[in-house]
């Protein structure tokens, strides 16, 4: 697939031994750009969402487009003390380090169908954080879209039962 051509692969970045998966090249071209939104609009614009929660900051590029193109809301879950209004906040663990995800307490209603969008499935940490702050706000996970899948990290086992969709998968360089 062309999109995949353009994951630039960048060494040792942001710690030695990891290898980042660049999307920039593919949001930089609008033809590419275009289909990696389509593509999520395609699998999940019949899922019964009206929502599009992401993980900052480059999940945010595909979740807005894609929440513009289907005519959906979107929530950005953000880092500690970037959100402006009262929030709740869930730690987890990445593949080099730990974090801490927050989302305002009003961003997601009690029923309410979500679809959890990022650019980059790896350990699973950071999408299995998302669907805790969705869920702890009473709001309903109808799947998870990511642009590129690390296969060799099994982050989709963390999510065993939730219905995930990967554009591009990558086995160990």
């Amino acid at each position: 697939m062309e999109i995949a051509s353009h994951i630039r692969s960048v060494p040792d970045f942001p710690r030695p031994g990891i290898v980042f998966k660049d999307l920039t090249p593919v949001m930089g071209d609008p033809v590419l750009f275009r289909r990696a939104v389509d593509w999520l609009s395609d699998r999940f614009g019949t899922s019964g969402a009206a929502k599009v929660c992401a993980a900052e900051a480059r999940g945010f590029i595909f979740a807005a487009a894609l929440a513009y193109k289907l005519g959906w809301g979107m929530a950005p879950i953000r880092k500690p003390d970037k959100l402006p209004w009262r929030s709740i906040r869930e730690s987890y663990d990445l593949e080099y380090g730990s974090a801490t995800l927050c989302l305002h307490e009003d961003a997601v209603k009690p029923g309410e169908r979500v679809l959890l969008v990022d650019d980059l499935l790896a350990t699973g940490g950071t999408a299995a954080a998302m669907i805790r702050l969705v869920e702890r706000l009473g709001g309903e996970v109808a799947g998870l879209g990511f642009i590129v899948e690390l296969d060799f990290l099994r982050g989709r086992d963390v999510l065993a039962g939730r219905r995930v969709e990967s554009l591009v998968h990558v086995g160990r360089e």
